[in-house]
């Protein structure tokens, strides 16, 4: 995505503002739902729903054919996960799930 004027910055740091001020779910809801399409709402709820699979510990084969999403996109979502101060992990946290920390093989 192209952003050399900042307007993707700007835009999505003014709504992410705007979101955080209200505490009307509902209203988040209806417009989350305005403004996507069918298909960009479904995307995003999938995405949503992986990085909570990946953070009960769900493998990612199991994900990809429960969700019907790519591996590589599951990949993407696990290294937001192990990144320090994870924007994925403190959302998680905020919704109130627990991110199963994976011990790696030796």
């Amino acid at each position: 995505m192209n952003d050399e004027t900042g307007l993707v910055a700007f835009n999505l740091g003014e709504m992410s503002r705007t979101l955080a001020a209200t505490d009307d779910p509902e209203l988040i809801e209806d417009f989350l739902f305005s403004l996507f399409t069918k298909a960009e709402a479904d995307e995003i709820a999938k995405r949503w729903a992986l990085v909570k699979r990946i953070a009960e510990g769900m493998p990612q084969r199991g994900i990809a054919a429960e969700l019907g999403l790519s591996l590589c996109k599951i990949t993407r979502g696990s290294r937001e996960l192990k990144k320090p101060d994870s924007s994925f992990k403190r959302m998680l946290e905020i919704a109130g799930y627990s991110v199963v920390e994976k011990k790696r093989k030796q």
